[in-house]
């Protein structure tokens, strides 16, 4: 039976593969690129779907491929109907049709469907010997029992008593146990088996950056190319000062911004007793000293709220003069993921420092 997710995928299968232009809302860009949406699958030996895994890579105008993340599509938005004149001479352009799906692929194939399959045949081969274990103790310890009793009974009726009846049924016990060992043995040896699906793309679409967009307007690039510079410093200056403050507590830090996982640090603590606590997942947002609003966007927002206390959500500001008022952190900043369409969220800061619990 398909599930609701492989329900859809089927149903809408061509409209995928017909593709779609989006708008990346963060991007000050002005260079277009895909995002291809491939699947792959890890089964068992007898050909059951053990793990059936969607998966996003970016692949740029001049050749790179590289992994988008887990929900990219989440972050973009629908192009609107007045742009796509504008968008004539980018739709047309000859590195669009060359062959990037094979890029794709390439890319899955070599990183992501390794991982992927390295995963499930651990979880899978890890719980297939556990079982296996236990069902040999089990059934090892009845045919202990059972031969024991075997043996009495023969050396029952080698003196002269009558126990066919008992041995023969004892008899056919301990064989009827043996054989279900053989045979459960056999099953689970192959259950242990795994077998690596090849990738297959579903569909794509052509990400447009919104600085791009503006500039096809007529807007110029002038103010936006200054702010976009300005807003990259802030973020590296936000990033500096919490990874300062993180490893002057004593943590391991390590910047993962560029895996596009849902967050941008994740810090350490040090090991308790000799065990490694979970780490903390920090999301920096850098703001210019005295802005008083913060985007976050819709993937932020869902990793945020299913995390719980791991998500912590880091906001600096930083002064004209690159000095760092901060990091104020965030626990549990948002209660509830945003509404369906919702590509970003704009808080006020204020409020959202003054209703959320803080970290240390």
């Amino acid at each position: 039976m398909l599930s609701l997710t492989d329900l859809i995928l089927e149903q809408n299968a061509n409209l995928l593969r017909q593709g779609t232009v989006l708008v990346d809302p963060t991007d000050d860009g002005d260079s277009p690129w895909l995002l291809f949406l491939l699947t792959h699958e890890v089964k068992s030996g007898d050909g059951t779907a053990l793990s059936k895994r969607m998966q996003f890579i970016r692949v740029n105008a001049d050749g790179p491929a590289s992994f988008a993340g887990w929900a990219p599509h989440l972050d973009l938005q629908p192009l609107a109907a007045t742009d796509r004149p504008r968008l004539a001479e980018t739709l047309s352009a000859s590195w669009l049709h060359s062959d990037l799906e094979q890029k794709a692929v390439a890319l899955a194939a070599g990183s992501l469907v390794p991982d992927h399959f390295r995963e499930v045949a651990y979880r899978r081969i890890d719980h297939v010997d556990r079982t296996l274990a236990a069902v040999h103790e089990r059934l090892t310890k009845e045919i202990d029992f059972w031969s024991d009793r075997e043996i009495k009974l023969r050396e029952d009726r080698a003196g002269g008593k009558d126990v066919r009846l008992n041995l023969e049924n004892v008899t056919r016990t301990l064989k009827d146990l043996q054989y279900r060992l053989e045979s459960r043995k056999k099953e689970l040896q192959a259950m242990r088996q795994v077998q690596n699906g090849t990738p297959l793309i579903l569909g794509g679409a052509l990400v447009v950056p919104a600085g791009l967009l503006r500039k096809l307007r007529g807007e110029g690039p002038g103010a936006t190319a200054t702010d976009a510079l300005a807003r990259q410093k802030i973020e590296r200056l936000a990033m500096e000062a919490v990874m300062v403050t993180e490893r002057a507590k004593g943590h391991h830090v390590v910047d993962v911004s560029a895996q596009k996982c849902g967050w941008d640090v994740s810090s350490y603590p040090p090991p308790v007793n000799g065990v490694q606590p979970s780490p903390q997942h920090i999301e920096v947002k850098g703001r210019a000293a005295g802005a008083d609003t913060v985007t976050v966007t819709r993937n932020e927002i869902i990793y945020a709220v299913n995390q719980a206390d791991k998500f912590i959500l880091a906001i600096v500001f930083i002064r004209p003069d690159d000095s760092a008022d901060g990091p104020h952190y965030l626990a549990n900043p948002f209660q509830r993921e945003p509404d369906w369409g919702a590509a970003s969220v704009n808080y006020n800061i204020s409020e959202l420092l003054g209703r959320t619990g803080k970290r240390g």
